[in-house]
């Protein structure tokens, strides 16, 4: 393996494995891309990176400048990351019932955190975000949710990366957050191959499963507009909070120690295999599991940890 000049340049080329053993279908193969495999453990490592570059190349980031995001964990701790490395000072708006892991995570880097009232989730860290920025004109608000970058390192490296590894694929399933995953992994696997279809898993409305969003709750991600979001899904599969936590220790089953939102991945893409007749089914594992740990999502009773995921943010 070549020297790395730093960290940065370990961001993407995760592994994909072979987790058929979880199918419920002996003709369905499923493939796990792990995304838990980049620096910080997530795939938010990589529109990370790429937002920040953007930045840079244009100007609106310099010597000096302050980065300003909000986020429900993983973004936030890319970036904090990325800025230590470049020299940026960063402000992370969080929501207030986040875990103690994502708070250490945010303070190794040298974060600034302000917190969000808890009760509004995502959505209440966005907002105040938002605020911050217009009070705040000299920082570079990068705003993930409508960063064309977020989209676009999916497509330029997730999406062919996967086409590179399971050229038989012929369905994604992946978690709605931002969206920017879906939008353009999908849409770099549909111009491959037309026939390919993309599914979205979201929580109920008025739910809520750590790292995925209900587009039903208030607020639509803007690249998942600009992208055609509706367009290009074929559908949603709705996953709950305990069904989460189960495939999550399914996944373990697999050998991968993986997040809560990776479970519910798993679980609307063994439901995309019931429904198929054969078929390469490949699916995201967004984050590792480390961040977890205080859930007791491997060890405790699965109904007290679905309650508790629903109290505290924990990636």
């Amino acid at each position: 393996m070549a020297l790395k000049r730093d960290a940065l340049d370990l961001i993407g080329n995760t592994p994909a494995v072979d987790v058929s053993q979880l199918s419920p279908n002996p003709e369905v193969r499923l493939v796990a891309k792990l995304e838990s495999s980049n620096p910080t453990g997530s795939v938010k490592d990589r529109i990370a990176k790429a937002m920040v570059l953007d930045a840079e190349a244009d100007g609106t980031l310099g010597p000096g400048k302050r980065i300003l995001e909000p986020s429900s964990g993983n973004t936030g701790i890319a970036l904090a990351m990325i800025a230590r490395i470049r020299g940026y000072p960063i402000t992370v708006v969080m929501p207030e019932n986040t875990s103690p892991e994502r708070r250490q995570m945010l303070q190794v880097f040298g974060a600034d955190m302000v917190a969000s009232p808890g009760a509004e989730g995502s959505n209440g860290a966005v907002r105040l975000a938002r605020r911050m920025a217009l009070e705040q004109p000299d920082w570079v608000f990068l705003y993930q949710y409508a960063n064309e970058a977020n989209p676009r390192v999916h497509y330029e490296t997730t999406g062919p990366e996967i086409l590179r590894d399971v050229p038989n694929v012929t369905h994604l399933v992946a978690g709605l957050g931002t969206s920017g995953t879906l939008m353009g992994v999908g849409t770099c696997l549909k111009e491959a191959h037309p026939d390919i279809e993309v599914y979205a898993v979201e929580p109920p409305a008025g739910e809520m499963v750590d790292g995925l969003r209900n587009l039903d709750d208030g607020f639509i991600p803007p690249v998942y507009e600009k992208w055609g979001g509706s367009d290009l899904l074929s559908g949603k599969r709705i996953v709950r909070p305990r069904e989460s936590v189960e495939y999550t220790r399914r996944l373990a089953d697999a050998g991968i120690f993986a997040g809560l939102s990776s479970g519910a991945a798993l679980a609307g893409a063994v439901r995309v295999a019931e429904r198929i007749d054969a078929g390469t089914v490949v699916f995201i594992v967004c984050d590792g599991g480390w961040k977890y740990l205080s859930s007791r999502a491997w060890t405790g009773d699965l109904d007290e940890v679905a309650e508790r995921a629903s109290e505290i943010i924990y990636f």
